[in-house]
């Protein structure tokens, strides 16, 4: 099974960072401002893509095979073009990462549980929590809207693979 690409994304796109992560994607967030060069070189050390939608960042020889340029679009058009151009499966590993440290996130233990609002605790639903900043996840409307979002990009690009296919 070929592995899942792994992404380090720019201080500008927080916003598809979160949903990479939420896809199950394990992916870098730059809050510190690094310079290009530094970023690029923890990408090509860490089998990273860099994500960026800076057109200068070409400049770079350390670019070559590692940074892919992002258009200025709104996320839709970001998730399409990144999906096109690395196959993403959006749904497959959904919601195994945590969205705000990239950890991997673990089933919820009984004190865990405990954090969970009453009335958002459901029969049969899978609790995760993050081991680094332990925030605690259920499927409540943030899940909702974020598994809504993820659906639709799978659906797209199923639609681009079923016109290809078809006659």
């Amino acid at each position: 099974m070929t592995p899942l690409p792994r992404f380090l994304c720019d201080e500008m796109l927080g916003h598809l960072c979160r949903y990479l992560r939420a896809a199950g994607y394990d992916t870098l967030f730059d809050t510190n401002g690094l310079p290009d060069r530094e970023l690029l070189q923890l990408c090509k050390e860490q089998g990273r893509f860099f994500l960026t939608q800076d057109q200068l960042i070409s400049e770079h020889n350390a670019a070559r095979d590692v940074a892919y340029i992002l258009p200025q679009k709104n996320l839709d058009q970001l998730a399409r073009a990144l999906a096109n151009h690395f196959h993403l499966d959006w749904l497959s590993h959904a919601f195994t990462r945590c969205l705000v440290d990239n950890s991997p996130l673990l089933a919820a233990d009984d004190t865990a549980l405990q954090r969970i609002p009453q009335d958002a605790r459901m029969a049969g639903e899978q609790h995760k929590i993050c081991p680094v900043c332990k925030r605690v996840y259920w499927q409540g409307s943030h899940y909702k809207r974020m598994h809504a979002r993820l659906k639709k990009w799978q659906l797209a690009g199923f639609e681009k693979i079923q016109d290809i296919i078809s006659p």
